[in-house]
This record gives structure tokens, sequence and C-alpha cells, in this order.
């Protein structure tokens, strides 16, 4: 029978690509993961490492079973968190995975009012892109995913649930000329990653032009420096802004609509007692941003 330690080592091991560094993480010494591992393997019949010179290589038998571990891990971890907080919340864990300018913003606030409210919760925080956040959600390895929607008209799948947070509105960034996107049809744009850019390049389609992007960044503080620096104009949403200010650049607020954050849970409700603080202490710090 397979066990949550064997699990645990496997996982360890995919992860770090050595047994030494596995080791030290899970606080064993390199003998008893060796140990770990060849019992596994004869469990399971089946080879899940191989020795590269002095690391080790996952085989392919090895990563399916370490990526359903790291899943089986993530909703233990929670389970035990979860049981934690219904003693009081004076132990236990709470997990969020958030993206940037949310971190940057709300979250360091809501982690203050829960840290108040109940100390002996331990809060973990990851910086993520939302489909990265549901991903970590739905392997059970956060409790929350902070996320955002440009359209929320087709909802989650998976039992995946949707809070609303608040709207959040798009603003242009320029040096003072032109305070519409189609006054800048002309004027090297700056732009976030492929996948953050498609809003973007969709409203300067309906503009009536594409967009010449001269630089790309997913960082809100390089956007208004290169902004203030003269390298072009972008669009910033209003948690970025609020967050850090460039006093070389001024803000338009778009006659768009605006993005939709959500914290995003998983299953039906009720929320589990940690997870429902985390949700109360970031619906307080929206009330007071």
């Amino acid at each position: 029978m397979v066990t949550l330690v064997q699990l645990r080592v496997i996982d360890a091991v995919r992860r770090h690509g050595s047994v030494t560094a596995a080791a030290k993480e899970l606080r064993y010494t390199q003998p008893s993961i060796s140990h770990h591992l060849s019992r596994l393997e004869a469990q399971l019949g089946a080879r899940l490492v191989q020795r590269v010179g002095r690391g080790v290589r996952i085989t392919p038998a090895g990563r399916l079973l370490a990526d359903r571990a790291a899943e089986i891990i993530g909703r233990v971890d929670s389970a035990t968190a979860e049981l934690a907080a219904l003693v009081g919340l004076n132990t236990g864990r709470v997990r969020l995975a958030g993206f940037n300018s949310v971190m940057s913003s709300l979250v360091p606030q809501a982690a203050s009012l829960l840290a108040q409210q109940h100390p002996g919760l331990d809060l973990g925080l990851t910086d993520a892109h939302p489909e990265d956040a549901l991903t970590q959600l739905r392997a059970g390895h956060v409790d929350v995913a902070v996320i955002f929607r440009y359209d929320d008209t087709t909802p989650e799948d998976d039992g995946v649930r949707l809070i609303h947070l608040l709207d959040d509105p798009l603003y242009l960034l320029t040096t003072g000329g032109g305070t519409t996107v189609a006054e800048h049809a002309r004027t090297p744009w700056i732009a976030g990653c492929e996948r953050c850019r498609s809003h973007l390049v969709e409203m300067c389609d309906k503009a009536g032009f594409s967009p010449n992007l001269a630089c790309t960044t997913d960082d809100m503080v390089v956007m208004q420096s290169l902004v203030a620096a003269g390298m072009g104009v972008t669009t910033i949403p209003g948690l970025a802004l609020r967050a850090h200010r460039h006093p070389a650049v001024t803000a338009t607020r778009l006659p768009v609509p605006p993005r939709r954050v959500f914290a995003a849970t998983y299953g039906e409700p009720p929320d589990p007692p940690a997870t429902a603080a985390l949700l109360a202490a970031l619906t307080d710090a929206v009330a007071t941003h």
C-alpha cells in the first residue's frame, strides 16, 4: 500500500531532481529517501527514477505518480488546515494565489486584517496569473485564487465557485498628450506577455488600428517607468495604479467595461473556517481600500 510519506518523497524528488535536495526539504537522510523510493518501486512493480550522474531522472511512470502525488498532498494539507481551523482558527494554514496587481494592493491589506483577527493562522501567498492560480486551486495547492475576468458570462466548471470582490477600471497612461486610445494609433505601445495583452490588442482593434508593440513587460512599475521615459503609452488597471504611481505619467480612465475581480474557491458552500476567514478579510479590505 502506497503511503503519504512515499508520495511526499516522489513529489520532492521530481521537483528537485535530486535525492540530496529532497532529503533536505523533507528533513530525511539520503539513505532514507533511497529506501522509500526502492520500496515504492517494489510495491508498484515499476521503475520510477533513473540515476544520472549525481542526480536522478524521473521516468514516465514516476512522472505520472509524482503528478498525482502533488494533487493528493495538496488535498491532505488542505484538509489538515481545515481541521485545525475547526478548533478555533488558533492554528492551521490557509493559502492564496493571486495576480500581480492584486498582490501588491488588496492582498497585503487583507493579510494584515487576517493576522489581527486570527494571529495563529498561517497565511501562504503565491503570485500567479489567473489561469495558473485556478490550476493550483483545482489541484488543492491553494484554498483561494484571486482572479480577474473581462467577461464572466461563462461560469467556471469543475466545482470552482466565484465570489465577486470588485470592479477594476482601466486607465490609459501617457506623458500628457492624447487621452483616448484612438489618438495613439501611431504611438508605440508597451504591452504585457502574450496571454496578458489580448485585451489591449482587442481594444486597439475596436479603435481602428493594430498597436505597434514596442516594449513587452509584465511589471507594472516598469511599464510606468517606460511611459515616463517617453518610450510609448500603455493601459494599466486601477489596482496597479493604486499600488504604484509614477509622478511623471498622466492617467486617464478609459470608458470601457472594467475587469471584474473574483475570489475563487473550490466546492460548494459552506467554506472551511480558515478559507471563510480569508474571504471575509478580502471583503473587508475591499470595503476600506
